[in-house]
């Protein structure tokens, strides 16, 4: 159990900032990637251990209360005994009380420690999960910044190569390198105009949204349904 907790805490503590760093200089997900599959094997593993450990305190404090109740009992039978003028059985009453005394102490350590051990397990698993969702959300962003990178490298080279066909000196592949120009600006014109438009109407929406929700507050004030 501390081995799988001394792992999970090196995942939890894992320069997460170093691995983003290292994937864009590597124009690569594979580190994340590769850390990703290490928490969701270990988170795993807590669950298991988890269970195990809560299983086991509903059986010890089920045996706990078993003992204490029997510890009741023969504390009534010592005093019966005592009450009856028979010494005797109230000692070995006295003496089977003792036994119990000592599982009941025993039981009631064992609870503590294994209720210990379970909400470190459980935070742990918290803890994991938050970082497992953290760095999900940092791949994604990160696979789209790598392919955006991809996508400009590659509109780079095409405009180097346009570059090198328009002072070639042949009129003939200029004027095809112009039309390719042509059709990128308006390609990429047309891409501005999307996103603007997209923009302009989320701007409106939370807007309208902000708008209605003063309106809604004024009314609730004055009382109008």
């Amino acid at each position: 159990m501390a081995s799988l907790l001394e792992k999970v805490s090196t995942l939890i503590s894992a320069n997460l900032h170093y691995m983003v760093d290292q994937a864009l200089k590597t124009n690569s997900l594979a580190v994340i990637d590769q850390y990703i599959r290490q928490v969701e094997n270990n988170l795993g593993e807590l669950e298991d251990a988890a269970a195990t450990v809560g299983g086991e305190v509903k059986s010890i404090k089920r045996r706990l209360v078993e003992h204490e109740q029997r510890h009741q009992e023969i504390d009534r039978a010592i005093d019966a005994f005592l009450g009856e003028g028979n010494e005797s059985a109230a000692i070995a009453a006295q003496s089977q009380l003792n036994s119990v005394q000592r599982m009941v102490a025993t039981y009631q350590e064992q609870v503590s420690r294994q209720e210990t051990e379970f909400k470190k397990l459980l935070d742990a698993k918290v803890k994991l999960e938050a970082r497992l969702s953290t760095m999900k959300q940092e791949r994604q962003e990160l696979e789209a910044l790598l392919e955006l990178a991809k996508s400009k490298e590659t509109t780079v080279k095409a405009m180097k190569s346009l570059d090198d066909l328009m002072g070639s000196g042949d009129s003939d592949i200029k004027r095809i390198a112009e039309s390719v120009y042509a059709r990128l600006d308006k390609a990429s014109t047309a891409s501005e105009m999307r996103a603007a438009s997209l923009d302009e109407q989320m701007d409106q929406v939370l807007e309208s949204s902000a708008l209605k929700a003063q309106l809604a507050e004024r009314k609730k004030k004055l009382g109008i349904n």
